[in-house]
């Protein structure tokens, strides 16, 4: 282990006699006895030199995107972004943009931070869009409790057995100290969500309840009926979230704003971020107008100067906490500006035509790829519905083996569902995109065939 102390013997010592003690021991009696740990031996101190080469060992360790066939999903997707990208990102301007209060001195990051609200408005089919939030956990968070300001005499929620594990986790953090109740409607046999049960559910609680919240494609990849879910939610007076965890995909499904959805949450990283082992990320949100008040975080607006002159800035800032305090409706108090520009950017550099050519790449390889390990004996496709670019496998042998061999020949073949379901441990959660060649995909189905013919 590397580390550096600035703090010498000398300096310690004379710290504690200012302190009138002999020793650090008192200052560190608050600590629980089973949360201390033992003392550190670090040995002798090292040369920068000796600590970047055992730092590059560590990095050595890994084994980056590049050098696997990789299928991972999951909420976190790797897709083909053009080097203009991150050359027009990488600029100063962006890399060192901070918090632009002042328009007159940030009209070009104003400028930005709106072409990223005109494209993701555009995505998702809804007239409004804010200038990012931190990641689509957080912006799911956000979107709920935006919907129960919204519902002020509404208190229940209803919430997809599809919507990612991780996200109804953080949505239940959020949720904790608020008279808010949630319940969960199961996925059928398709992998989409039980319209019969969710109209039971709206039924019995249809007074109460605030929103449904469904992820479309779902975690485990499947295309939900979003307008007869929008039609079902309104008929009893309850808004409908839209989660969406691969902007992509909407340059070939229907807008969710089209069919229906009231708010769209949801993950921007696919939009020109590389998986980066796993972050950072760019929450998403858009809403109908009539709920522009009550969209938390940043809002970059079109307006002219005083000389007729195009003009960006900030607006509504009444929303957050440094003007509203306790009574902000979030406090949420900066965005995703660098991710949100290479978004602006890769959607500006793409175009519909280019992201509509990579969702139907994905989608057409996803299927090919299912429907070739569907023929191997011993696995089987989970779901039998409709699905975009990720599906369920069912493995002959726990999922997790199926990885760790794989890995070791330079496959990565999904992600296993036991990592949030313990019990589905034979459930292999594969994810395909343009990134995936024809080559690769037969590697991976030669290596399943291998495995069910050794496990014979």
């Amino acid at each position: 282990m590397a580390c550096y102390s600035s703090h010498t013997p000398t300096t310690r010592q004379h710290l504690l006699q200012e302190l009138g003690l002999s020793d650090i021991e008192p200052l560190l009696a608050v600590i629980p006895a089973e949360l201390r740990q033992p003392e550190f031996k670090l040995g002798p101190g090292k040369s920068e030199l000796e600590v970047r080469q055992e730092l590059q060992q560590l990095a050595d360790r890994n084994r980056h995107l590049d050098q696997l066939a990789c299928f991972l999903g999951a909420g976190c997707y790797r897709h083909f972004i053009p080097a203009a990208v991150w050359a027009i990102v990488g600029r100063g301007e962006f890399l060192t943009s901070y918090t632009p209060y002042q328009p007159e001195a940030a009209q070009g990051t104003l400028q930005t931070i709106f072409e990223f609200q005109t494209g993701i408005a555009r995505l998702t089919g809804l007239p409004i869009a804010n200038a990012s939030l931190y990641d689509g956990a957080s912006a799911t968070a956000e979107a709920v409790l935006m919907a129960l300001r919204q519902q002020k005499n509404r208190s229940h929620l209803l919430i997809a057995e599809g919507l990612h594990p991780e996200y109804r986790e953080l949505l239940t953090t959020y949720l904790q100290g608020l008279d808010v109740t949630q319940a969960i409607v199961p996925a059928t046999a398709t992998g989409q969500l039980d319209l019969a049960t969710l109209q039971q559910q709206l039924q019995a609680a249809a007074t109460a309840c605030a929103a449904v919240v469904v992820q479309s494609p779902n975690f485990y990849g499947g295309v939900e009926e979003m307008g007869a879910i929008a039609e079902m939610a309104h008929a009893v007076g309850a808004l409908l979230i839209v989660v969406v965890t691969d902007p992509t995909t909407l340059a070939v499904l229907q807008p969710p704003g089209h069919l229906g959805a009231d708010i769209v949450a949801g993950e921007g990283h696919a939009l020109g971020t590389p998986p980066s082992f796993g972050g950072p990320h760019l929450g998403l949100l858009a809403a109908r107008q009539e709920f522009l008040r009550q969209i938390p975080g940043r809002l970059v607006s079109l307006t002219q100067d005083a000389r007729g002159h195009t003009a960006y800035t900030l607006t509504l800032q009444t929303r957050e906490q440094h003007i509203r305090r306790a009574k902000a409706t979030s406090n949420v108090c900066t965005n995703q500006s660098l991710m949100a520009a290479a978004a602006a950017v890769y959607m500006a550099l793409l175009g519909p035509d280019g992201l509509r050519q990579i969702a139907t790449v994905s989608l057409q390889r996803a299927h090919q790829l299912a429907a070739q390990i569907q023929a191997l004996p011993g696995y089987d496709l989970v779901y039998n519905g409709p699905f975009f670019h990720e599906f369920v496998v069912r493995c002959p042998i726990a999922a997790q083996a199926v990885i760790d061999r794989a890995v070791a020949v330079g496959l990565c073949p999904g992600v296993a569902l036991s990592r949030w379901f313990p019990a589905r441990t034979q459930d292999l959660l594969i994810c395909v995109t343009e990134m995936n060649s024809a080559a690769e995909m037969e590697r991976l189905v030669a290596f399943l065939r291998e495995l069910a013919i050794e496990g014979k």
